[in-house]
């Protein structure tokens, strides 16, 4: 035979209340999203669901009431969609750079093609014009 040991139901109220105020406030210990729901609140204050409806269904209700009298994100998703929003400027800046980037390129190329062609064609001597070739650069002996 088993014995129960009897439950306090204070400490876990005061517990319940506990989990509620850190997820209320953006800084849960146990929750992994942090979002203002039962379910989260549940596994923040560690008690089992059966537990919490059944003795402590006024704190439910309470923590349901202050979450929509907030209204607001908790911090840690707030900093979340900041810094996503932040990324996302990034993105879009270093997107415009590539496209310039691109761009300067594809006329580099479109340059380079265009030099190469007219130096093919002054080393055949078959270009528009003459090309006159500049005399070879002279060495000057080195210092002593």
């Amino acid at each position: 035979m088993t014995t129960r040991r009897p439950r306090d139901t204070s400490a876990e109220r005061s517990t319940l209340r506990a989990a509620a105020d850190r997820l209320l406030e953006g800084t849960p210990l146990h929750s992994e999203t942090g979002r203002l729901t039962v379910t989260e609140l549940l596994r923040e204050s560690g008690l089992r669901r059966d537990v919490v409806y059944g003795d402590h269904k006024d704190l439910v209700e309470e923590f349901q009431a202050r979450a929509r009298a907030r209204q607001h994100t908790p911090a840690l998703a707030q900093s979340l969609a900041d810094e996503n929003t932040q990324l996302k400027q990034k993105l879009t800046d270093a997107t415009s750079a590539l496209a310039k980037e691109r761009e300067a390129t594809a006329v580099l190329r479109r340059l380079v093609a265009e030099l190469g062609l007219e130096l093919h064609a002054a080393r055949e001597g078959s270009g528009p014009a003459p090309v006159t070739s500049l005399p070879a650069r002279r060495r000057r002996p080195p210092r002593k």
